[in-house]
């Protein structure tokens, strides 16, 4: 079939860069536009970018001659994913969506909006039902869809398969790597030999969106899932992968066993031949010390997420540590998967 023309706003940023790489020959999908801010409009994206890519691998050819402009509607493509900073994602996303473009964000800003789909493709793929409802709501041809925070996301994933065990409580601490905070990050002199314990709004986003995330369909809403949730979150001097230490408390008291198999056979979309699903959705690793984010970020091209000291809690019932790789799966990955899931669905023609 013919490739779908898709732009990204923010090309310039971390994550901007991350959408670039990824959709680097996109089976379905062809980077026919980079938007970032005045400044660097006008410009090719490889001069813009000299001193300023931090991937390793290249800026992709097609992409190094097109010209930047700005984060306006009038952009050659059918889809926009966006990478923008919060500060002003909110408006320039509703102008494009306005616009009849169909924009799969990673900027915070319309998650928590009772008609925008809150999504993760193999967790509530249902919650696409909320488009028609957004699209009459608003008055507007095209659609915004959200991925989850970076830490949410490789949480809920592993939690979804646990859901048929009733969880009712879940607590869980989080040292998430330090690309989660964009670049330059964090200053050098606060993260060596060091432990932040706080990331601004982190905390409250974990807690939310896991509810809205494992929510039911209800009509024109989502019902909140009826789940207890805590959340510590911590900077670390890692590069990428987020680590999350979890405890959950599941009504029906499985055994490990079953909570291990329940994990390893996860794989909803299996069917649906999505170019950037991973064939394991989730990865248990038997080792002691596993998962490491060295050894472990990259399984299924940074797309799974894994777990590993699956065991007994003496406070909730069950424990567990889960890792991910933050701007793969936990960013650029996951908008360009729920993308591809609207494609499959009819939703993108």
């Amino acid at each position: 079939m013919d490739k779908v023309k898709v732009g990204i706003l923010g090309a310039t940023g971390m994550v901007g860069q991350r959408f670039i790489q990824l959709l680097a020959n996109h089976p379905w999908f062809e980077v026919t536009e980079v938007a970032a801010s005045e400044r660097s409009a006008g410009k090719k994206y490889s001069e813009v970018m000299e001193g300023r890519w931090k991937l390793t691998t290249d800026i992709p050819e097609g992409v190094r001659k097109l010209v930047v402009k700005e984060c306006a509607p009038g952009l050659d493509c059918r889809i926009a994913f966006s990478s923008l900073d919060a500060e002003i994602a909110g408006p320039i996303e509703q102008a494009f969506a306005k616009a009849g473009y169909v924009v799969s964000s990673n900027s915070r800003n319309h998650r928590m909006e009772p008609d925008v789909p809150l999504l993760i493709p193999e967790v509530n793929a249902e919650h696409l039902g909320l488009i028609p409802v957004q699209k009459k709501n608003r008055g507007w041809q095209g659609m915004i869809i959200t991925n989850p925070n970076c830490s949410t996301i490789h949480l809920v994933i592993a939690l979804k398969p646990l859901m048929r065990f009733g969880l009712s409580k879940l607590l869980v601490t989080t040292m998430q790597a330090l690309s989660g905070a964009g670049y330059p990050g964090v200053p050098s002199l606060d993260i060596l030999d060091n432990v932040v314990p706080f990331i601004g709004g982190e905390e409250e986003k974990v807690q939310t969106e896991t509810l809205k995330l494992l929510g039911a369909l209800a009509k024109d809403r989502v019902v909140p899932a009826q789940i207890v949730v805590s959340a510590h979150c911590n900077r670390v001097h890692v590069s990428d992968g987020h680590t999350e230490c979890v405890s959950v408390k599941l009504d029906a008291n499985p055994g490990l066993a079953e909570v291990t198999k329940a994990m390893q056979e996860f794989n909803p979309l299996k069917q649906l031949g999505l170019p950037s699903s991973p064939s394991r959705v989730i990865i248990v690793k038997q080792e002691p010390n596993r998962p490491q984010p060295k050894m472990d970020r990259d399984l299924e091209h940074g797309m799974a997420s894994v777990v590993g000291r699956i065991r007994e809690c003496p406070l909730l019932g069950y424990k567990f540590v889960v890792l991910g790789h933050n701007t793969i799966r936990g960013a650029a990955g996951a908008a360009i998967l729920n993308a591809e899931l609207m494609m499959k669905k009819g939703l993108i023609s």
